[in-house]
């Protein structure tokens, strides 16, 4: 169920109340009395959000130097108030530029209780959007000197904007050039044996877009997915001509999807917000294409002295290229010397972290440079305990590849006017959690 609050208290950190707001009368007016004496004078302020005192659970977040508390007295949606927090704070900046703080609050009194009317009815969250609520609510706030000056200018007709279907997009945008920009971003989830096998292997990826369009258009997103090429074979009668295809795995929209016509027709249909927004998530567990090969090579020679070799394949094509790639290979707390030879990049020995650090600033597809180190290591006195051999790990970034074989097959954009428009496409992977044991 959604939240349901019943209350909601800003205060400062010494506990006074700034800005409060009762939405229903099941609760007294006592209650940050409750909040200062069994949460805020103990130490259990910052150990758990949530707390219940008697009948009441109390949802607080601190913000800058301002505790927000929601009070409920029935069983609530704890994610859902968060998330009206966080929401709201971000309402507040935007009226505010950019501050929230215990200042901005006492010299925006007036308008915080405007906004506390309009984002939650009888303890309900309603509309939080900043690009809506200041369509009718025009009043701007006090701002910090040092904040930017605003850029929103309201437009007529929100009465339309706001019971309206596209609630996320305004009326009567014109831009000169009419441009839409695409960017896949892939983070790989890695954990790879000393032999090569791999252990565990996902991509978690975001399809990002920048929409700079005019009036109200209707755009239409086709990937290689299994499922959508199936399904739109299925509608022409005739066999897909496609190549790879891929599953995709938990896949969650932005509001401005059309779900009903994605369930029937498995197309990524949608009218774009203005600017930059995310359009759809998704996670990949199969048919994983691994960007890099990591072979490992560590021999203790007795107790003074190791040997380090680690050769890197990159798996990418020859005419592509990775950027920013650091590779951190552990070694023992008692190391006292390093030598390196690498055949590409640079190394060096961090004592901070006990690595040692082997960068290379741009790595072409296709070439397996080696890193070989001797270490030398301080001898002990005590009794020699066998040395837990950390994983290696990877920092990378490589343009214009996917690692779960994702493509746009087509990003059609339509509207009524029927200007040109003209769609960039770009793909990036980069090393979420790419270890590599020894």
């Amino acid at each position: 169920m959604p939240v349901s609050a019943s209350a909601i208290y800003f205060l400062n950190l010494r506990g006074d109340v700034l800005i409060n707001r009762l939405y229903r009368d099941d609760v007294g007016g006592n209650m940050v009395d409750a909040f200062r004496v069994h949460i805020m004078q103990t130490k259990e302020l910052g150990t758990c959000p949530v707390r219940q005192i008697g009948g009441c659970s109390f949802f607080y977040m601190r913000i800058s130097n301002v505790y927000i508390v929601i009070v409920v007295s029935s069983n609530a949606n704890v994610a859902c108030a968060f998330k009206f927090v966080v929401e709201a704070v971000s309402l507040f900046k935007s009226y505010f530029g950019g501050a929230f703080d215990e200042d901005a609050i006492r010299n925006n009194f007036v308008l915080i209780y405007e906004l506390l009317d309009e984002i939650m009815d009888f303890g309900y969250p309603q509309n939080l959007s900043p690009e809506i609520l200041k369509l009718y609510i025009t009043q701007e706030g006090v701002r910090s000197p040092f904040s930017s000056k605003p850029t929103d200018r309201p437009v007529p007709n929100a009465t339309l904007q706001v019971t309206g279907a596209v609630g996320w997009r305004r009326e009567g945008l014109v831009y000169k050039k009419n441009e839409v920009f695409l960017d896949i971003v892939e983070s790989v989830n890695l954990l790879m044996s000393s032999k090569g096998s791999v252990l565990r292997c996902d991509v978690t990826g975001k399809v990002l877009m920048k929409c700079f369009l005019s009036g109200m258009p209707d755009l239409k997103l086709g990937l290689n997915d299994k499922i959508g090429l199936e399904k739109e074979s299925q509608l022409k009668s005739r066999p897909t001509k496609s190549g790879k295809t891929i599953e995709l795995d938990d896949v969650t929209f932005h509001q401005c999807v059309n779900l009903t016509r994605f369930n029937s027709e498995k197309t990524v249909s949608f009218v774009p917000p203005d600017g930059e927004f995310e359009l759809m998530k998704y996670r990949i567990t199969e048919g994983v294409n691994l960007p890099f090969k990591v072979l490992p090579t560590i021999k203790e020679l007795g107790r003074t002295r190791m040997e380090v070799n680690v050769k890197v394949k990159s798996v990418f094509g020859a005419k592509m290229f990775a950027l920013g790639v650091v590779i951190k290979i552990p070694v023992p707390k008692q190391t006292a010397k390093t030598n390196f030879q690498v055949t590409s990049g640079r190394a060096k020995y961090n004592a901070a972290i006990d690595c040692l650090v082997w960068k290379i600033r741009k790595f072409p597809g296709q070439t397996e440079p080696t890193l070989s180190a001797e270490v030398e290591l301080i001898s002990t006195m005590a009794e020699k305990k066998s040395w837990t051999k950390p994983p290696i790990q990877m920092e990378f970034q490589v343009p214009m590849f996917t690692a779960s074989g994702l493509r746009v097959r087509f990003l059609k954009v339509w509207e009524k006017s029927g200007y040109n428009t003209v769609e960039w496409v770009r793909y990036i992977t980069k090393a979420g959690s790419y270890e590599i044991r020894c």
